[in-house]
């Protein structure tokens, strides 16, 4: 029986506002706080399937806070607590309109451009001659605009970004320092996991002045992950890298053709097929962590996470 948390309808004292994402629920409290919790939704091709995941956002919560927890000597983060092995509690801020990407290597929708005669992204030239999966000389960003509510991100140039007023050029300066050494960081870690991390996004906001990193970082959902170990022996064959991330999931999709097109019907997930997702997250979790994964009840979900929460908010 699939006991996955697919949604949620919390009420906490102080609560404000509720903003439930493709995966994350977000609980404003007193305008000043943000429960975010990581719901076991799944989405892919900017689709949310139909069944919910058990253990993943256990994990993505997890995966995010260890990142938070490593990196907050670079940046302050909005992080102040994980009350509930799902749920993450932390300051709210106000974002910026702009995601920072970071790229090493040239794949997925940048190689599609690139193998389409395209050669710059987001303002970034890139060279002539390079192959897919090849690494760039240094690690690039493609800062896109974050959209409304519906409508998918843009990408801009640095130069659009400032000329419009998205972003200070002092703050810009900063998220740009901030992003490259995240990354680097993130770089560091993987590598010691036996990893490669291709390109991953950040994304920032600002309170009483001060610059936050916000949201999750480096998780399999938000980054992708190359294995270290064959790399060079595939990229020089022109074979596919072995990569951790949801992309499986994605590829499932598309073996049982589905793409998110229009007319396009979501695949079944019967019990197998949930099954076998869960157990493949919770291998992206040991391998990125090192750290054997600890499931937690599944008893009664939402009661767990509602009481773990009001007590924390309690201690504040």
């Amino acid at each position: 029986m699939n006991k996955a948390l697919t949604k949620t309808d919390f009420h906490f004292e102080g609560q404000t506002n509720v903003y439930h994402g493709k995966v994350r629920d977000v609980y404003s409290v007193k305008n000043d706080l943000l429960v975010m919790v990581a719901t076991d939704r799944i989405s892919a091709f900017d689709v949310v399937l139909p069944k919910g995941i058990p253990y993943k956002g256990q994990m993505l919560n997890q995966i995010a806070a260890k990142f938070l927890d490593a990196t907050a000597d670079i940046v302050p983060n909005w992080k102040l607590a994980s009350p509930d092995p799902m749920v993450t509690v932390g300051l709210r801020c106000q974002g910026f309109p702009v995601e920072m990407i970071v790229r090493a290597y040239l794949c997925g929708s940048a190689w599609r451009a690139y193998k389409s005669g395209v050669r710059q992204i987001c303002g970034v030239p890139l060279p002539d001659g390079m192959r897919e999966n090849q690494a760039f000389p240094t690690p690039i960003i493609t800062p896109p605009t974050q959209a409304e509510q519906g409508v998918h991100e843009e990408d801009r140039t640095k130069e659009e970004i400032l000329s419009r007023g998205l972003v200070s050029p002092a703050d810009y300066a900063l998220l740009e320092q901030y992003a490259l050494a995240l990354f680097r960081r993130g770089t560091e870690i993987a590598a010691r996991r036996g990893l490669i991390l291709v390109d991953t996004k950040y994304e920032f906001g600002k309170r009483d002045g001060q610059i936050y990193l916000i949201d999750e970082i480096h998780t399999p959902d938000s980054s992708r992950y190359f294995y270290a170990e064959g790399y060079q022996e595939r990229f020089d064959r022109g074979e596919a890298q072995r990569q951790l991330s949801k992309e499986f999931v994605r590829e499932w999709l598309m073996d049982n053709g589905f793409q998110g097109k229009a007319g396009q019907q979501v695949p079944e997930m019967t019990e197998a097929i949930v099954s076998s997702i869960s157990d493949r997250y919770i291998e992206l979790y040991e391998h990125l962590t090192g750290e054997t994964f600890e499931k937690a009840d599944l008893t009664d979900l939402p009661a767990r996470i509602e009481r773990n929460v009001k007590e924390y908010l309690a201690t504040l």
